[in-house]
């Protein structure tokens, strides 16, 4: 279940916005849901800024909702919040690559918050990311998929 705080105009005077959400929250909720996520967000709505949130927690083996991929594409801006098991989750690394995408191709502006870790570590892919990354390449090529680039 995903938690979206959606406000929307009566007036026909209104512009229509391309996107539903100005702000999508890419976190590792075991890091951050309980603490610095829910502060932010709570933060957010209090400033009326239209904020998606993902409240569901993938168990292993879960894809990813469509209904995610969606809010990711109407988005107008995506806040990843890079804490240090971030890269270690597949579903993290499917939902930044999304993400990624969506800025080449239709300009999402992101901003990266690095929570608890260096973000020269994520920049060299040092580290936590450095294993994390390095163990995802070792298991996607094992299984005949093409390896992960840099973030």
């Amino acid at each position: 279940m995903a938690s979206a705080n959606r406000r929307r105009a009566s007036s026909s005077s209104t512009p229509v916005r391309p996107w539903d959400y100005e702000v999508f929250l890419s976190f590792r909720g075991e890091d951050t849901r309980r603490n610095f996520t829910d502060h932010l967000y709570r933060a957010l709505i209090q400033k009326g800024i239209v904020t998606f949130r993902d409240d569901g927690e993938l168990r292993r083996g879960e894809e990813i909702a469509p209904s995610l991929l969606t809010a990711i594409e109407r988005s107008r801006c995506a806040l990843v919040i890079l804490s240090e098991r971030y890269a270690h989750s597949k579903w993290c690394l499917e939902e930044l690559a999304k993400i990624m995408e969506r800025r080449a191709e239709m300009g999402l502006i992101v901003y990266p918050v690095f929570y608890h870790v260096d973000p020269s570590d994520v920049r060299r892919q040092r580290g936590s990311y450095g294993e994390a990354l390095a163990s995802m390449k070792e298991g996607s090529l094992s299984n005949g998929h093409r390896g992960g680039g840099q973030l």
